[in-house]
């Protein structure tokens, strides 16, 4: 790989909580290299680290141990504040639940981002917002509200919004996790366009089909990054130590 194309290098990420005296690791070592233009997939069963991951990714935590740059800068030198210019200059967001704000329109909703910016005004905050609604083929319901938009239609505008910076990376928690099979299989094929247009893309997700539609898998097992044969023989113990408990309980 090339280092100039290296957008994200994490080495010996780890990371734990600690409650009421209580420690969990969440990561446990985790090397990732994410290259500009990649289009990534997490995996991994519930509870193994997948959304902690996700969010030291998009600087919303710190690890408790290890490295992590992202287009070369340090994010453990960084400050407060600098932290959180990255994150809305340079990290787009997706999430399972939508998080559209109710009483702002379509256009609204995507100019938010922009809003926090000193470098954007007014007339070039719409313009941009009509920009990214025309790529997730939403532009003709810029006025409307979020409650009168379907499930697949509000995470389009979701995506808009992420993509309406021009960030570096889009970070996809779980995208089609509230969508039924067919507005999940538009937004997967909406992904696959932005990679195909130059979009990096960092998606978690529960659904291996959804995965495979990514340039590159990572499977996640107790915080670290396992291969494929790995994952299954872990997922085989798993399965095992569950059903020699419930013939216990039987």
């Amino acid at each position: 790989m090339n280092s100039k194309d290296l957008l994200i290098c994490m080495q010996n990420i780890k990371k734990v909580f600690y409650t009421d005296e209580v420690e969990t690791r969440a990561l446990a070592g985790i090397e990732l290299d994410i290259s500009q233009g990649e289009y990534l997939s997490i995996t991994g069963p519930s509870g193994c680290g997948k959304s902690t991951l996700l969010s030291l990714l998009g600087l919303l935590d710190q690890p408790t141990e290890g490295s992590y740059r992202l287009a070369g800068t340090e994010v453990a030198e960084l400050s407060i504040a600098e932290r959180a210019r990255i994150r809305n200059q340079e990290i787009g967001f997706i999430f399972q639940a939508f998080n559209l704000i109710g009483d702002l329109t379509v256009a609204e909703n995507v100019e938010l981002p922009l809003s926090y910016r000193n470098d954007t005004g007014r007339k070039e905050r719409r313009e941009r917002a009509l920009e990214s609604l025309d790529r997730v083929g939403m532009a003709h319901r810029l006025n409307h509200y979020p409650a009168q938009l379907s499930g697949g239609q509000q995470q389009r505008v979701a995506v808009a919004r992420a993509l309406v910076g021009q960030p570096s990376i889009l970070l996809a928690d779980e995208p089609t996790g509230n969508l039924d099979s067919r507005n999940g299989e538009q937004i997967m094929k909406l992904l696959e366009q932005l990679h195909h247009a130059g979009t990096t893309i960092c998606m978690v997700t529960h659904d291996a089909r959804y995965a495979a539609m990514a340039s590159r898998q990572i499977f996640l097992f107790d915080g670290q990054i396992v291969d494929e044969e790995e994952m299954e023989r872990r997922r085989d113990e798993e399965d095992m130590r569950v059903r020699e408990l419930a013939a216990g309980i039987a």
